[in-house]
């Protein structure tokens, strides 16, 4: 109410004043627009883990309120509202597109779960077969990230069978699904399985309509059920390659016998004469 009344009625009172003294006026009143303390809580909310994966968008809260700070500063308040807009967006579709890959391993006791092994190392891997986690959904941005994420990981561990486990995968588009089909054959290639495990609704429903080959959609409802069949599938490949082909190792070739006498002596072989 002070400062409507300043405005309609006071302002002549303020029309003589140095243009120095306004300019003091106006930075005490900005400076008690900055949250200094809000600045810094943003600023901690970091972790080594979270700059390892997303760099400096890290910070993605403090870089955004930092462009809306300066841009209030430098070019009014209208178009620093729509600088600290623009950075949150682009920062949004950084992190979207470079989404964390986490390698899973099994925890011991009563209860176990699946979970990061880069943040629980005392996770247990399963031999042959490596469970990853993509932590958000698969569309066009972050397709090739997570395909060329799989991939690095499958040619460090050497594998027989990647499962996927799509829970924390909300939701996924076309390019998605194409992905997921043509990491599939390269890894088919290589002698590698993919399972999808845990796939929600709206997952399941786009790779059925899409008729993805390679991938079984809605077959193994939990991460376990999965590595069962993959260790299933790794225990019977062995026993098929086990049985010889014919003709090959292992096979008796059948000795070359002449007729019986006829005077009814015993089959033997007799060596072949060369006709002269």
């Amino acid at each position: 109410m002070l400062t409507v009344v300043t405005l309609l009625l006071l302002t002549g009172l303020f029309e003589r004043l140095p243009e120095a003294t306004l300019g003091a006026i106006v930075i005490v009143a900005v400076l008690e627009l900055i949250d200094i303390p809000a600045l810094r809580r943003l600023y901690r909310i970091w972790t080594s883990r979270l700059g390892a994966i997303y760099g400096l968008a890290a910070r993605v809260d403090f870089l955004a309120a930092l462009a809306a700070l300066l841009g209030v500063l430098v070019f009014g308040t209208l178009p620093g509202l729509f600088i600290g807009i623009a950075v949150s967006v682009v920062l949004l579709v950084y992190r979207a597109s470079r989404p964390n890959v986490a390698v899973l391993g099994r925890t011991a006791g009563p209860d176990p779960a699946w979970v990061d092994r880069a943040r629980h190392p005392a996770a247990e891997p399963v031999a042959g077969v490596e469970v990853v986690r993509v932590e958000a959904g698969l569309f066009f941005a972050n397709a090739d990230h997570v395909r060329t994420r799989i991939r690095r990981i499958t040619e460090s561990a050497d594998p027989r069978a990647v499962v996927l486990d799509a829970e924390t995968s909300p939701s996924i588009d076309v390019t998605g699904a194409q992905m997921l089909a043509d990491l599939a054959q390269h890894l088919r290639r290589r002698g590698i399985r993919l399972l999808v495990a845990h796939d929600v609704g709206q997952v399941r429903d786009v790779l059925r309509r899409i008729e993805v080959a390679d991938i079984a959609v809605g077959v193994y409802p939990t991460v376990d059920a999965a590595v069962a069949a993959a260790l299933a599938g790794m225990a019977e490949a062995p026993a098929v390659a086990a049985d010889p082909p014919r003709g090959g190792p292992g096979t008796e070739t059948p000795t070359r016998t002449h007729p019986p006498d006829a005077d009814g002596g015993d089959m033997t072989r007799r060596p072949e004469r060369d006709p002269t």
